[in-house]
C-alpha cells in the first residue's frame, strides 16, 4: 500500500489542456473520488497516476517514489476499466489469473492468490465459468479481483460501475467500498455520477474543464460549495443571482429581497438546497414567498416539486414523505406558500 502525491501536475494535447495544476495528497489506504463531467480531465489524470499518459509538466509519487517517468507495469498498480476488459476465451480463473503468471509468479502462488481475491468477491464457485455465462455484476466483480489480485499498492477505477443498472450499481459498490476498507488499500477511482462519488469516497476531487474546482469531503462539498459550478453538481441547489442589499438582506436580479445570515458581498450568488425549504400554512417572519406548483415528482420516500414564486423564479422543493399515511402530493397549480431558515441559504462567489 502506498500514499499517492500529483504535484501541479498538467496534460496537454496538442492546443487542447486536458488537465492543468493538479495537485493533491492522498493518503495511504484513502479512498479519492475523482467526479466531474465528461471531458473535465478526471480519467485522464488517472491514467497519468496509472502510467499509461505521460504528464506534460508535474511530478506523480507513490509514497517517497517518484513514479513518473516509470511505465505502468513497474508501478504495480491495479486498474479495473469501464468496460471490464476480460479476457473472453479464458475462464474466470484464468483472467484472475493473467496478471499473475504475467509477473513469473510459480503455478502454486497463482493458484493461491487467484482464488484468494476470488473469495474476496464472493466468486470462488464460478472460477471455471467463462466470462459470457456472467452477469454484468459478476464480469464487474471479476475485472476487480484481477486487479486485487497483484496486490496492488494503488487501486484505480475508471467508471467501474457505469455498465450496471441501477440497483445493480448500488449494490456492487457497497461490496467495492466494504472490500477497500477491509484491505486498506489506497483508492482512486473516477465517476461523473455524483450519488456514487458521495457513497463510497473519504474525500472527492470536483473537477471541470481540466481544473479542480474544489477537494474536500462529501459533507465540505455539500455544505460549502466555494463556487457555483460545485453547488450545482453537488446534489441539487436553487440558486439565486444578486448582491448585498444590507448587512441581513440579499436582492436576487429579480428584485426578490431574501433575509440571509451575512450579506456582505456586492456581487455573489445565493444558494438553498432543496430539502432546507418547507412549505407552510401561514406567512413566517422572514422568507415566505407565496408560488405555484409547475411540477410534482413522487419518489416514494420523497416528493418534489418545482414552484414559481410571484417573482417568476423557479424554486426546487423536496418535502420527506414521513408517514405512511401522509397527505397526497399538491397537483401542477396549486397556490402554496414557501419558506426557508436564513441559516439555510450560503453565499458563494
Amino acid at each position: 500500500m502506498s500514499s499517492v502525491t500529483l504535484q501541479s501536475v498538467g496534460k496537454t494535447f496538442g492546443d487542447h489542456v486536458a488537465v492543468r495544476d493538479f495537485s493533491v495528497e492522498i493518503a495511504n489506504g484513502e479512498f479519492l473520488g475523482l467526479l466531474g463531467p465528461s471531458g473535465c480531465g478526471k480519467t485522464t489524470t488517472l491514467r497519468m497516476i496509472a502510467g499509461f499518459v505521460e504528464p506534460s509538466v508535474g511530478r506523480v509519487l507513490f509514497g517517497d517514489r517518484d513514479v513518473t517517468d516509470l511505465p505502468p507495469y513497474r508501478r504495480n498498480t491495479g486498474l479495473v476499466f469501464q468496460g471490464y476488459a476480460l479476457f473472453p476465451h479464458l475462464t474466470v480463473f484464468e483472467n484472475v489469473a493473467f496478471g499473475l503468471r504475467m509477473r513469473k509468479l510459480d503455478k502454486v502462488a497463482v493458484a493461491r492468490r487467484a482464488h484468494e481475491a476470488l473469495r474476496l468477491v464472493r466468486l470462488d464457485a464460478l472460477a471455471e465459468r467463462m466470462p459470457r455465462q456472467l452477469s454484468g455484476g459478476q464480469q464487474q466483480r471479476v475485472a476487480l479481483a484481477r486487479a486485487l489480485a497483484i496486490e496492488p499498492d494503488i487501486l484505480l477505477l475508471d467508471e467501474p460501475l457505469s455498465n450496471l443498472d441501477a440497483k445493480l450499481r448500488e449494490q456492487v459498490r457497497i461490496e467495492i467500498r466494504q472490500l477497500q476498507r477491509r484491505l486498506g488499500v489506497t483508492t482512486v477511482m473516477v465517476t461523473h455520477d455524483q450519488e456514487e462519488a458521495l457513497s463510497v469516497a473519504d474525500r472527492l476531487v470536483v473537477m471541470n474543464n481540466g481544473e479542480v474546482q474544489q477537494i474536500g469531503t462529501q459533507r465540505e462539498l455539500y455544505n460549502h460549495p466555494r463556487s457555483r459550478f460545485v453547488a450545482n453538481f453537488i446534489g441539487r441547489i436553487n440558486c439565486f443571482t444578486g448582491a448585498a442589499a444590507g448587512p441581513q438582506c440579499f436582492r436576487t436580479e429579480s428584485c426578490l429581497e431574501i433575509t440571509v445570515c451575512n450579506a456582505t458581498q456586492d456581487r455573489c450568488v445565493l444558494t438553498v438546497r432543496p430539502e432546507r425549504i418547507r412549505l407552510v400554512n401561514k406567512d413566517e417572519t422572514t422568507n415566505t414567498f407565496s408560488a405555484t406548483v409547475e411540477f410534482v415528482s413522487y419518489l416514494g420516500a420523497t416528493t418534489e416539486y418545482v414552484v414559481r414564486l410571484a417573482s417568476g423564479d423557479l424554486v426546487a422543493v423536496e418535502v420527506h414523505n414521513t408517514e405512511a399515511g401522509a397527505a397526497e402530493p399538491l397537483t401542477i397549480g396549486a397556490q402554496i406558500l414557501i419558506n426557508w431558515d436564513p441559516n439555510a441559504g450560503r453565499l458563494i462567489t
